[in-house]
């Protein structure tokens, strides 16, 4: 019975003297503070110093387990984030905006301002620097999607993709691909809670697709299983 105290004594320890704390729908990744910068795709300016990595988590069996990390930060502006994606090749044909991207290669971001309600904002874009914007009403018993209007100068997302080790071509050979991307926000002005203070909490998600092995393979920051669109699974984001 001691060995068994001892145990669970030396277990909470452990715990609670990780470097990294144990993940939690309820504990929030604190999104810091950072001044204007420009979009290159490099995510090589140095306000991205100001926060760490995060991985995302492979979620099914097939292909490489290539990892997939990013960033995110927040300005008096509009809202940073920074994706990079080991990979093999690009796999997708998808040479157009708003074209159903989710069918190819693609990274994704879901911003939820208002987790009560069942809308939500949806961002996609692939190696070929091609985007999906869309706001998504994800209420029982049904799904719709809208497209923005009036898609243009301060309400566009800034975008750049930088391909490493290759061409950024259809079936290219490459060793990795970032995304950096700058939502502004008079595009997300429509949602409650928004633009947000210091303080200010979100649920959000962070994915990748991949088709490399002509199967869908998926990973997710949110603990989903079946589809990005589980948004009651969503992690929360507080702004510092």
């Amino acid at each position: 019975m001691k060995a068994f105290f001892l145990f669970i004594g030396i277990l909470f320890y452990q715990l609670a003297n990780a470097d990294s704390p144990v993940k939690s729908i309820d504990t929030p990744l604190v999104v810091h503070r950072c001044g204007d910068f420009i979009i290159t795709g490099q995510g090589d300016n140095v306000e991205w110093d100001k926060t760490k990595w995060v991985d995302l988590t492979k979620l099914n069996a097939g292909g490489k387990a290539d990892k997939t990390k990013f960033k995110i930060l927040y300005s008096s502006t509009g809202i940073y984030v920074l994706f990079n994606s080991d990979d093999e090749k690009i796999s997708t044909d998808y040479r157009n905006d708003f074209e159903n991207l989710f069918t190819a290669d693609v990274v994704e971001v879901f911003f939820h301002p208002q987790p009560a309600q069942a809308t939500y904002f949806e961002y996609e874009i692939n190696p070929l620097e091609k985007e999906l914007v869309l706001l998504i009403m994800n209420t029982k018993g049904g799904f719709g999607s809208w497209m923005p209007w009036h898609y243009e100068d301060k309400k566009k997302v800034v975008k750049k993709v930088n391909v490493n080790g290759g061409e950024m071509k259809t079936g290219a050979s490459i060793q990795s691909w970032t995304a950096e991307l700058f939502f502004p926000y008079q595009l997300l002005s429509g949602f409650l809670n928004t633009p947000p203070v210091s303080g200010t909490k979100w649920n959000a998600n962070f994915c990748r697709l991949d088709y490399d092995t002509g199967k869908q393979i998926m990973w997710s920051w949110s603990p989903v299983e079946k589809s990005f669109h589980e948004f009651k699974k969503y992690y929360s984001l507080q702004f510092e």
